[in-house]
Formats: structure tokens, sequence, C-alpha cells
């Protein structure tokens, strides 16, 4: 994965021809193709890596302090639920069978696989070099996913109040209320 460094050998940090913050990038002057090109390239790095990022930061706190979710989405402005769906990908797998060129939507479509499964359709879409409906299409074609219609009518989308599921027969995951989950 590259790294996201200053680019300029040195430690000290340099100037930035553009700004960004939390709804904008703003160039501060006209830039060349291959200074955008390099944005560009960093900006993507940074959408790519984010939700694994976030998916380790959560289960850290999750295995160091207990069920912190309400507070992880305070913190991130993100929903619990999608916390949770960041943390489980992140859970199901090591660092060394993630894979930079894919991004972390792909792994999530195999993620209810056991590992040699998702090694070898990650392996797939990154020699077909596959977007992630296409991986989908695939898996379904495979009998591998299917979101389906087999998994519990108790299924919601919550944010504290559920718990991942994953189905029996077709792999699709889901998220089960803990009333539906506790009663059986």
């Amino acid at each position: 994965m590259p790294k996201l460094d200053s680019g300029n050998g040195t430690s000290a940090p340099r100037r930035l021809p553009y700004t960004i913050d939390a709804v904008a990038w703003t160039p501060k002057k006209e830039l060349q193709l291959p200074q955008w090109t390099e944005v560009g390239r960093r900006l993507g790095t940074m959408g790519r890596c984010s939700q694994w990022w976030l998916g380790d930061w959560v289960r850290y706190g999750v295995s160091k302090w207990g069920e912190k979710y309400k507070a992880a989405a305070r913190i991130t402005g993100y929903d619990g639920h999608s916390l949770r769906n960041m943390a489980y990908v992140a859970s199901r797998f090591d660092l060394s069978r993630r894979r930079d060129n894919l991004s972390f939507s792909h792994h999530a479509e195999v993620s209810a696989l056991p590992p040699e499964e998702q090694d070898v359709w990650l392996e797939l879409a990154s020699r077909r070099r596959l977007s992630v409906g296409d991986l989908r299409v695939e898996l379904r074609a495979a009998g591998r996913r299917n979101d389906c219609d087999r998994a519990p009518n108790g299924r919601v989308p919550v944010e504290d109040e559920g718990i991942a599921a994953v189905c029996p027969e077709c792999a699709c995951t889901f998220t089960v209320s803990l009333a539906r989950a506790v009663a059986g």
C-alpha cells in the first residue's frame, strides 16, 4: 500500500498546493496534470484504506474496553451498524491476507466465506480486475452468495441492538435484532 508521507524524502511537512477539509478539496493554485494525478492517487488510497482503519480501530476499542459502538459512532460520525460491518470485515482478514489492490468492499463481499475460499475469490477478482458488482455476480453464479429471502424475518438494520448473522445456506450476511436472536 502506498505510504501517505510528504513525498519529498524528508520528515518535514511540505506546503500542499491544495486545502482539504471535511466537505471539500480545493486547489490553492493551478495544478499541472502530474500534480493533479498524484493528489488523486493519495485521495484514492485514503478512501480505500479508511474502512480498514476504522474497522481495526473499533476492534481495538471493543477488545480493550468492551462494547463501545455507541461511543465510536459519536466519535467518528458513522452509524453503529456501519462500524459493526467494518469491524466484522476487518476481523475476517488478517493483515497478511488483505489485498491493497482490491477495495474493502471486495473483501466484504467474501467475508462470510471460509478463509481459503476468500483467498480464491479475491485472487480471481484481482486477476480479472473485477468490480465489486462483477464479483457479486460471480459469487451468485457459483452459488456462494445470494441475498436470500431465507434470512429470518427479524433482520433489521439496527445500531446497537442487533447481531451480525450469516445465512447457513448461502452465506449472505444480515443483522438480527437481539430480541429475535434471544427468542430463537
